[in-house]
C-alpha cells in the first residue's frame, strides 16, 4: 500500500496526499484517501471488522500534502472544535509564475462559491452570502521562471487559497480553474498542504507535522533543495 505515514499514535494518524487522492469518497467512485488509511490501520493493527477513522479536514484533490484524521470519536470531536476555532496553524506552499506586487501581504476578500461549477470568488468587498476570507504569505524562494509563497492560512474557505491568488494576479502553477496559462504535467496543482501546527487534542502536547513535497516533480525538488 502506497502511503507516506507522517504521523501515528492511538489517537491521530496524518499522511502525506498525493495529488491524485480524494480524501473522502465522491461519485466519481475511485477510492478515496480515508479508505487507504482505514485498511492500513486494520492490516497493521489486525483489526476485526469496521475500523474507526474521523476525517477533521480536507485538501482538494489537485493539492497534495498533511491531511489529519483522528483514531478515535473523542480525538475528532476535540480536533472538529479546534480547526472550528483557528487552533491549527495551517502552512501551505503555492508555486505562483507571477511575481506578487508585495514580498510579503496579508489578502482579505469575501467569497462566494458556486457549486454548480465548483468554483470560489473572491471579491475586494463584502456581497450577499458571501465569507470572509483571510490568509498571509511571504515570499521564500524564486527560480528562473517561478515563486515560491508560504501562507498562513487564517480561514479555510472553499478554494481559498487558489480563488485569493488569483484575484492578485497571481494563479497557482497548473490551476487552469483559476487562470493558470498550463496544466501541470501529472494533473495536479502547485499547492502543497506544508505544515500543521497544534496541541494534541488528547495528550495536550505540542505537535507539529511537516509534508515533505512531492518528490516526482522537478520544480518542488528544486525549491527544496535551495531552501534547505
Amino acid at each position: 500500500m502506497n502511503l507516506e505515514i507522517l504521523y501515528e499514535d492511538n489517537h491521530l494518524i496524518a499522511v502525506n496526499k498525493s495529488g491524485h487522492d480524494l480524501v473522502q469518497g465522491d461519485s466519481s467512485g475511485d477510492e478515496p484517501l480515508s479508505d487507504k488509511v482505514k485498511e492500513y490501520i486494520k492490516q497493521k493493527y489486525n483489526k476485526p471488522g469496521d475500523v474507526y477513522l474521523g476525517i477533521a479536514h480536507r485538501l482538494d484533490r489537485p493539492v497534495t500534502g498533511i491531511v489529519l484524521f483522528a483514531r478515535t470519536t473523542k480525538a475528532l470531536t476535540r480536533l472538529n472544535k479546534m480547526f472550528q476555532d483557528r487552533e491549527v496553524k495551517k502552512t501551505y506552499w503555492a508555486i505562483v509564475q507571477e511575481l506578487p506586487e508585495e514580498d510579503e501581504a496579508t489578502l482579505r476578500h469575501f467569497m462566494l462559491k458556486d457549486s454548480e461549477k465548483n468554483k470560489s470568488y473572491a471579491f475586494p468587498k463584502m456581497r450577499k452570502g458571501a465569507k470572509e476570507a483571510v490568509l498571509s504569505y511571504k515570499m521564500i524562494s524564486s527560480s528562473s521562471r517561478y515563486h515560491l509563497l508560504e501562507i498562513d492560512l487564517q480561514t479555510g474557505r472553499h478554494h481559498q487559497i487558489r480563488a485569493q491568488l488569483a484575484k492578485i494576479g497571481c494563479p497557482i502553477r497548473g490551476d487552469l480553474k483559476y487562470g493558470s496559462p498550463r496544466s501541470n504535467p501529472d494533473g495536479g496543482i502547485s499547492l502543497h498542504a506544508r505544515s500543521l501546527q497544534f496541541i494534541h487534542p488528547v495528550k495536550q502536547e505540542s505537535v507539529r507535522i511537516i509534508a515533505p513535497v512531492p518528490g516526482e516533480d522537478n520544480l518542488w525538488r528544486e525549491f527544496a533543495n535551495i531552501i534547505s
